[in-house]
């Protein structure tokens, strides 16, 4: 075990010290400029498209609120707990700076490459879209065995990287309450417990899944915003304090440079990457699953996405450790110290501690839950979408459920440090692909913009029609006139009234 976590710690460290970061910083700024700060014009946008109906029928075909929350599932996980603790342990106050820099500018990233998503999406027979970087990858560059490679990097990646750090974070939380956890069978007993829970949900299928979290991430997400802000209220007179150590230990460019591969720098990206996952290709699989009539609309969504992990969720987080790290700051060894004991769930548990007393970590343990079994959902949708890409046989499909709900068992009793290096060392391979691709394929996303653009300018409700954009690659969908997409869109409205009834006798 040791040698293995060894050889994962040395990978992990040249992956983002030498090359990762710097191609992140570089697409970001360069989708930026092009965009003209797309990310900052088009906020108004983004909440307005936000609560737009589907525009397609189809049972399972899922709208663009849905299509986001899928996304944000995944992107708001224990990442924003336990990632912004090991962001902090590791780099000291400054790395959640660079985590706020980063999702400011890789922002347009993930517009772009979530538009790409759309343009090149592919349509079931039950109404269901499905997308991502493999599909625009086969469809838009012609090299399905690239498409193949990034599909197997994100499967790694979600189904055995992420999945499995999300149940480890889980399991952890639960040192708290149970004394000697990991010397007795507790690991044993959740995962198992997880493991029968998410098969039942995989084996429902992903309207399923979108249903889902539709309801589990708008709920904790305002729990632990609400939950922050009675904290900082209380505390009112400490948030200078705590901005002050962050801005003021984010510029300690000393510090940087003194160990690059550890300082705040690099933990705040790779952390700042794990949480938002902005160009990473994970969200346009989720995106392109999207009924909208134009790809720009999703690709903004996908932008707020980003904002609400990383500037709202992972702040929040931030500000209670903050809190407790200036009455405790013994517990913390910034930068050069050892944050192996301190970089987990009992961290951000006895922050919330010290808050709120015994109701503070038991919510906070609930959130924990809530927010890894909602990024298990989430993490899988990617995952199944990227296995069908590969093949389309049911059998194998099942079996892929199967061993997905077999690294949910094994995950709850995994170690901390190899957890996080092979989710960062997956995540490293996937993000490098997908950057590569974007950076060729992003003029078609920026043309797909201009024509929103114009659209709205002629006080229009932007419609994409693929054969508008001279010599752009063929495209499976996009292909219905305004007409044919109003027609559809009325009777997608009626099928969603249905739905709701249905539901409505369900509860009775």
């Amino acid at each position: 075990m040791d040698s293995i976590i060894a050889v994962t710690d040395t990978i992990d460290t040249y992956m983002y010290t030498y090359f990762l970061v710097f191609l992140l910083i570089f697409a970001g700024v360069y989708f930026t400029v092009r965009t003209r700060g797309v990310q900052f014009r088009y906020i108004k946008d983004m909440f307005k498209h936000l609560t737009e109906k589907k525009h397609a029928p189809g049972e399972k075909s899922v709208s663009s609120f849905q299509a986001m929350m899928v996304s944000t599932a995944s992107r708001v996980g224990t990442g924003n707990i336990a990632g912004v603790a090991t962001a902090i342990a590791t780099g000291g106050p400054g790395a959640v700076f660079w985590m706020w820099i980063m999702a400011l500018i890789t922002s347009a990233s993930a517009f772009i490459e979530s538009t790409l998503a759309q343009i090149w999406k592919v349509k079931g027979k039950d109404g269901e879209f499905r997308g991502g970087p493999a599909y625009y990858i086969q469809q838009a560059l012609g090299k399905r065995w690239l498409g193949v490679c990034f599909s197997v990097s994100l499967i790694l990646c979600f189904a055995v990287g992420f999945n499995g750090l999300q149940t480890y974070n889980m399991s952890s939380s639960l040192e708290y309450y149970i004394p000697g956890y990991w010397e007795t069978n507790g690991p044993f007993a959740l995962g198992l417990i997880l493991a029968v829970i998410v098969a039942l949900v995989l084996f429902g299928g992903t309207h399923r899944i979108s249903f889902l979290t539709s309801f589990i991430v708008p709920a904790m997400a305002i729990g632990y915003i609400g939950l922050t802000i009675v904290l900082s209220v209380m505390n009112a007179a400490s948030l200078p304090v705590i901005f002050g150590m962050i801005f003021q230990d984010a510029f300690d460019f000393q510090s940087i440079m003194g160990g690059f591969a550890g300082s705040m720098v690099v933990q705040g990206i790779k952390r700042g990457l794990f949480s938002n996952e902005a160009g990473m290709g994970s969200a346009p699989n989720a995106a392109a699953s999207a009924s909208v009539s134009h790809p720009v609309k999703q690709g903004l969504i996908q932008t707020l996405s980003v904002f609400l992990d990383t500037i709202v969720i992972c702040s929040c987080s931030a500000i209670m450790i903050m809190f407790f790290v200036q009455d405790h700051s013994s517990l913390l060894y910034f930068a050069n110290g050892d944050p192996d004991s301190i970089s987990n769930m009992v961290l951000v548990q006895q922050a919330m501690y010290f808050g709120f007393g015994d109701i503070g970590i038991n919510f906070m343990t609930v959130a924990i839950f809530a927010f890894a079994f909602s990024s298990l959902i989430g993490n899988y949708f990617y995952a199944e979408s990227n296995f069908k890409f590969i093949t389309k046989s049911k059998p194998a499909l099942y079996a892929f459920r199967i061993l997905c709900c077999i690294v949910v068992f094994f995950g709850a009793q995994s170690n901390l440090t190899l957890a996080w290096n092979l989710a960062d060392i997956f995540m490293g391979l996937e993000a490098m692909i997908n950057i590569f691709v974007i950076l060729i394929l992003g003029k078609w996303a920026l043309l797909c913009f201009d024509d929103y653009r114009r659209q709205k300018l002629a006080g229009l409700d932007p419609v994409f029609i693929s054969d508008s954009i001279p010599n752009m690659p063929k495209t499976v969908c996009w292909h219905e006139s305004r007409e044919e997409l109003e027609r559809d869109t009325i009777e997608a409205k009626l099928e969603h009234e249905k739905f709701k009834a249905e539901m409505e006798e369900l509860r009775e």
